[in-house]
């Protein structure tokens, strides 16, 4: 992380994890994210209120993250997101390198609209390995709600991810807010081909209908809502895939990886209901 970005969130209150959940659980969210260098962002957080918190865990206010994510050998899961269907899902793993613990993670996205994030523990050798047993099991009746059941039993390990996240808790009862850096993908499919992007700072604000504090400041200064996914951006840049929903923020952070292919109206994901 920064120097600078870095001085900058260990200066502020902490809070722990209990406290942080029962003062901002009762938002109805409205998530923004936000692509920028680490100079900016310096800039733009040594603006925030001295009132403040950031999430402390085991004396830490920066925790490590760790992703591996699922798919079929034919990217259906990505092309669901990156075409825009509907009804689509998210399998991954997701290990909190501070606290040890992992969880097995699947997000489904309905007809309404409306995203479902479940989650069960695992053990820490889990994490990134073969869906087996009682956990693909447990998926394909998470997935079976969106139609897509039948591509439970393709899904393998395609992208391992990771990041340092700072969580702050905003002032006045506004939400919070999540700083990411150090990102760093690699592919699980081809030769682990890797993307590294040490100086991109994802700043992720969760508020109610009213933007927060964090959302004025990046719009003061010059920083709008991007479209942004770690799974399907580090993807698209490392093996050419469609890729229209996430083509100007590839072709901005991640242009010298990318040759962004024209959306394939044709391809049977395109055309499914």
């Amino acid at each position: 992380m920064n120097a600078s970005l870095n001085s900058i969130l260990a200066d502020l209150d902490a809070i722990g994890l209990d406290d942080l959940n029962k003062r901002a659980a009762m938002l109805t969210r409205v998530d923004r994210k936000y692509a920028l260098d680490a100079a900016t962002a310096s800039a733009i957080l040594s603006h925030l209120p001295e009132d403040t918190k950031v999430l402390q865990i085991d004396g830490q206010v920066s925790q490590g993250y760790a992703s591996t994510y699922y798919d079929t050998p034919d990217m259906d899961s990505y092309l669901l997101t990156a075409l825009k269907r509907r009804r689509r899902f998210k399998v991954r793993t997701r290990s909190y390198l501070t606290s040890g613990a992992s969880f097995l993670e699947v997000k489904t996205r309905g007809p309404r609209g409306v995203t479902v994030k479940k989650r069960m523990p695992i053990s820490w050798d889990e994490a990134g390995a073969p869906l087996a047993g009682e956990r693909r099991t447990w998926v394909a009746g998470k997935v079976e709600k969106t139609g897509y059941g039948h591509l439970v039993p393709a899904l393998e390990p395609v992208l391992a991810g990771s990041y340092v996240r700072n969580t702050m808790l905003l002032p006045g009862g506004m939400g919070r807010a999540t700083v990411d850096t150090g990102l760093l993908w690699r592919s699980l499919r081809t030769d682990g081909t890797k993307v590294a992007r040490p100086d991109l700072v994802i700043i992720e604000t969760k508020s109610g209908a009213t933007p927060s504090i964090v959302d004025h400041l990046l719009w003061e200064g010059g920083v709008r809502p991007v479209k942004i996914s770690k799974y399907g951006t580090a993807m698209a840049a490392m093996h050419h895939l469609p890729a229209n929903k996430w083509h100007r923020t590839l072709d901005r952070y991640f242009h010298e990886y990318v040759e962004v292919p024209e959306l394939a109206h044709s391809t049977p994901l395109a055309m499914a209901a």
